[in-house]
């Protein structure tokens, strides 16, 4: 797995001493941040995380079922998080990201150890210091009103009140709101995840419900993870909801969860995800999780859908097309996950091309000719959109307010069309589940991908499509 490299503020080492009591010190503080090009505090350097086990308890602001009328506090979450990790040099000290809540109570291997806190990081100095290659385990216990973060451009992210519970939506860095780890794509882990309840309400979260039970009032919901996650893509969603189970043809678990304000809308196109999952089967490659489905919340519960994993998050009903996107995502993005930020258009390029490569195969337009629209800029209705798509390269966005705009999914799914079109239909088949397959449950980034796909066929040139389609400025020559 990956070793980072490590730093640490004078501050963080200063309040560290402190702490110490003076004495022998061999090993060093981890570092905060891994240096992410858009997010260089996120996740954590000196270990390597290998599984979560999450002990959550939220009380909705207005009670059981929350305020019907939308009211969007956060109400109150308790938490122990329990985390398996590899120390991955010798560790005095260690981060964890955290953002909000109070920190009550740090143990490392059973013992109780010191902490401290600064802006998003939890350093925790455990009473003996860790071995490089030593496994160990830290707990956190922590409690409070969990934070709503404006992302870099302007949505909402973390934690979110909804009308009836809250969301828990992570990407790039929401997750630490509402549990502590090393919160960067990069560190992938298992995880179970119990999340305590009012009776009444549901909990859902990431892979198979393994229990469900009802005690003095409260439910709790216990939820596995078998196959490694990057922190922004698990959840959790507490609200009412009408689940269903069923099993595709080829006996791959699918479970739903619906607001019951969305039943009606949601009931033909959640009917489609066993018909979407065979046919994305088909062309990635063998499906990387244990189970899939969906959860579709109300449409004033947030502003976006996310590819949380297994199953994506809705608010509101979905099309097909959204719904073949963020069921796409699984493969690209979720098990294939960029090694950082910059590559977000692995996972947008490739889940906006399998919405090209659906409608191409539903009777819609053709993938070539939903190139040819947006080259031409006849594919959005304003002028403002279609000229949004050539803003800057896909493979290098300016900053992270734009990690979501228009060339990393538009333009990211051209520069994929322009290599099929180099390799031929054939070629890229095996091109597309070949990528999937190759860094499964992994982390990769652009260079990777270019160095892949030359690999796959040598004899073709790509320079022009580097060059000009995926790191060039402005739009290229016409094709």
């Amino acid at each position: 797995m990956r070793t980072h490299r490590l730093f640490v503020t004078a501050a963080t080492v200063l309040a560290l001493a402190a702490c110490s009591g003076g004495g022998a010190v061999d090993g060093h503080p981890g570092g905060s941040g891994v240096r992410d090009p858009y997010f260089p505090k996120a996740g954590n350097g000196g270990y390597d995380i290998g599984h979560y086990d999450l002990a959550l308890d939220y009380a909705p602001a207005d009670g059981p079922g929350g305020d019907a009328e939308g009211d969007t506090e956060a109400g109150h979450l308790s938490g122990t998080a329990t985390i398996t990790a590899r120390a991955t040099r010798d560790l005095s000290a260690f981060d964890l990201d955290l953002k909000g809540l109070d920190v009550e109570k740090v143990t490392v291997e059973g013992r109780d150890a010191r902490f401290n806190r600064a802006g998003q990081e939890l350093t925790v100095r455990p009473a003996d210091e860790l071995k490089d290659g030593e496994t160990f385990r830290v707990t956190v216990r922590y409690s409070g009103e969990p934070e709503t973060i404006t992302d870099a451009d302007d949505s909402g992210e973390g934690w979110l009140p909804t009308a009836d519970g809250a969301v828990g939506l992570g990407e790039p860095t929401g997750s630490m709101a509402w549990f502590p780890g090393s919160h960067h794509p990069s560190d992938k882990a298992t995880y179970d995840v119990a999340v305590t309840v009012p009776e009444g309400l549901g909990a859902v979260s990431n892979g198979e419900l393994r229990d469900e039970r009802t005690r003095g009032g409260r439910t709790t919901f216990t939820w596995h993870t078998a196959e490694p996650v990057a922190s922004h893509v698990v959840t959790v969603a507490v609200g009412e909801w009408k689940t269903d189970r069923s099993t595709t043809d080829h006996g791959l678990p699918v479970y739903t969860a619906v607001d019951p304000t969305q039943a009606d809308a949601s009931r033909e196109v959640l009917k489609q995800i066993p018909e979407i999952m065979d046919w994305a089967q088909e062309n990635f490659g063998p499906y990387p999780f244990s189970s899939t489905g969906a959860i579709v919340d109300r449409d004033e519960d947030a502003e976006y859908a996310l590819e949380t994993q297994n199953r994506p998050y809705f608010p509101g009903a979905p099309d097909t097309v959204l719904l073949v996107h963020e069921l796409a995502h699984q493969w690209y993005g979720n098990s294939v996950s960029p090694k950082t930020w910059r590559d977000m258009w692995l996972n947008e390029g490739f889940a906006t091309y399998a919405e090209w490569l659906w409608e191409e195969d539903h009777g819609g337009d053709t993938a070539q000719e939903t190139f040819e629209a947006l080259y031409d800029g006849t594919y959005y209705d304003d002028e403002d959109e279609n000229d949004s798509v050539w803003a800057f390269p896909p493979a290098d966005p300016p900053d992270a307010a734009h990690l979501s705009d228009s060339p990393v999914y538009q333009r990211g799914a051209m520069v994929l069309h322009k290599i099929r079109e180099t390799v031929g239909d054939d070629a890229f088949w095996e091109l597309l589940s070949g990528w999937s397959a190759a860094h499964r449950h992994g982390n990769a980034d652009t260079a990777d991908f270019t160095a892949y796909v030359e690999k796959s066929a040598p004899d073709e040139d790509f320079t022009e499509i580097w060059a000009d389609w995926l790191r060039g400025d402005g739009r290229p020559e016409a094709p």
